[in-house]
């Protein structure tokens, strides 16, 4: 834990040693269209969108960025090459979700790109620096707040819990950027989020809205009419065509009286 510790510090002093000019427009487009991307993640574009989805959450140059359950590193990797050599990115994963493979893979991305790196911790232990970071992503994974797996030695979570931790990294104006497979109201968050991995878009409203954050934005870039909803994402009749909603968090900067 102390070492994940002066891990996270660094990275977020390393992003503070020099800063572009604010608003730099973040190159996300040539990001997504570098040659050196594995085709399977590239295959993913055509549905995730990340183009319009990084720019609708306001990604921006220079952004220190956490990536929570990162998975494949998909948007790590997209997100490294966008933010430039003075942003930083964190892939923070699971570690019962690291195996060797997953490791050997990682390790080729952060090859690719230098300012991208991964850690393996558990979101019960995961406690980052105060303020560190301006843009933290849940892609596809906020539902895990809820899911837990006597399998996959996945403990159950605290959501209240996990995104006070969330908050209080995000510095005040951060943005918090959430994508997940949409679940219709009723059913029970833990039942649903443990048969379906879906969740319902008003208990993540809920959530955020009690840490503190504010809903700034949402978009159905992500939409899929065709979806019922009554399928297990990993289903393969609806395997990567998921009806997914976007939602942009917003820490609020705390204005002093005098």
């Amino acid at each position: 834990m102390r070492f994940l510790l002066v891990l996270l510090a660094l990275l977020a002093a390393n992003a503070h040693a020099a800063e572009p000019p604010a608003g730099s427009p973040p190159g996300i487009a040539p990001a997504v269209a570098m040659n050196d991307r594995p085709m399977p993640e590239r295959a993913l574009d055509v549905s995730r969108k990340p183009v319009e989805v990084l720019k609708f959450l306001g990604l921006r140059r220079g952004d220190r960025v956490l990536d929570v359950m990162t998975g494949n590193g998909y948007y790590a990797e997209i997100i490294g090459n966008s933010i430039g050599s003075y942003g930083t990115v964190l892939a923070m994963e699971p570690t019962v979700f690291a195996d060797a493979r997953s490791r050997a893979a990682f390790a080729q991305l952060v090859g690719r790109v230098p300012n991208v790196a991964m850690i393996e911790v558990m979101p019960v232990d995961l406690d980052p620096p105060a303020n560190a970071y301006d843009f933290v992503l849940m892609h596809l994974v906020y539902h895990n707040a809820y899911w837990s797996s006597d399998k996959y030695e996945f403990p159950q979570i605290d959501p209240d819990a996990f995104l006070r931790r969330i908050y209080e990294a995000t510095r005040p104006g951060g943005i918090v950027g959430v994508i997940d497979h949409l679940a219709v109201p009723g059913g029970g968050t833990r039942a649903v989020a443990n048969k379906l991995h879906r969740i319902d878009p008003a208990v993540v409203k809920a959530d955020f809205a009690r840490a503190g954050f504010k809903l700034e934005a949402e978009s159905d870039l992500l939409s899929n009419p065709a979806d019922d909803h009554s399928k297990s994402i990993f289903d393969p009749a609806i395997r990567g065509k998921t009806d997914r909603f976007v939602m942009r968090f917003r820490k609020p900067i705390e204005i002093m009286n005098p």
